[in-house]
């Protein structure tokens, strides 16, 4: 890559499975599952470009999915030995595996897409791009806390909580990364990712999953979903856990996941 050098983990053994991480990017937010599914394959996990560890070597511009889709590509040429791997992604991480799929459809087993944050497959897309450039605005004007206060009241999803002293070191590391991360995603990530539209030709051509958690009132995140599977013709799983179930929930989403990969 030649404006990001990308910052990623690998661990266990057995067929790959790379793991994309969405609006904060950050690999330690897939820890725990990936301990546990490292038991069975080789996990990959990794920082997306421009988000805690991943640094741009250029200057910080609006991104697009097909960027992050290239990045993806290339660390599965470093990181599985040519080998096609199950790839698993949530919110902004399952357009960038979408993205992956479509262009380099060899590289790629199965797709397991979690609550994917396709706002242009709504009827109502033009209302959430309005309310997404306000939150831009009150974020430069007012600061990450009250732009992220609307964005989260708007989708119906918490937003990351604050490092605390008291939190052990590597959480406490974890989140002061995620926070500075919500800011590079309310600046260069949101207003351009949520003008990805998959390839639903693709999508319906391979092996792919789409699922929502199963906790709490139906978010934004849902419709998105909703839309996907109603363009694609396919049916959505619920797995254990909201948003972050993966990170709250680590053993049961892990059997989930192994289940949508085996099915």
């Amino acid at each position: 890559m030649s404006d990001a050098e990308l910052y990623y983990e690998v661990r266990g053994s057995g067929p790959p499975l790379l793991l994309i991480n969405g609006g904060d990017g950050d690999a330690a937010m897939f820890g725990p599952l990936a301990g546990l599914l490292a038991e069975s394959h080789t996990v990959i996990t990794y920082d997306l470009r421009g988000n805690s560890r991943s640094r741009l070597t250029g200057p910080p511009g609006p991104q697009r999915i097909e960027e992050h889709g290239h990045d993806a590509h290339l660390l599965l040429n470093a990181a599985a030995a040519g080998e096609p791997a199950d790839v698993f992604g949530t919110s902004y991480g399952g357009m960038i595996g979408m993205d992956l799929l479509a262009r380099h459809p060899r590289q790629v087993r199965a797709l397991v897409a979690h609550e994917p944050f396709v706002i242009d497959l709504l009827p109502d897309a033009d209302r959430w791009h309005a309310l997404f450039q306000e939150v831009y605005e009150l974020f430069e004007r007012e600061g990450l806390d009250p732009a992220l206060r609307k964005f989260s009241a708007a989708i119906g999803v918490d937003a990351p909580p604050e490092p605390d002293q008291s939190l052990p070191a590597p959480l406490r590391e974890m989140l002061a990364r995620i926070r500075a991360n919500l800011e590079t995603c309310l600046a260069y990530e949101l207003r351009s990712f949520v003008r990805f539209r998959p390839d639903a030709e693709a999508l319906r051509a391979a092996r792919f999953a789409l699922v929502i958690g199963g906790e709490g009132p139906k978010t934004l995140l849902h419709r998105t979903t909703g839309a996907l599977a109603e363009q694609v013709g396919a049916p959505i799983a619920e797995f254990p856990g909201g948003h972050v179930g993966f990170l709250t929930q680590p053993a049961d989403f892990a059997v989930a996941l192994r289940g949508a990969f085996e099915g």
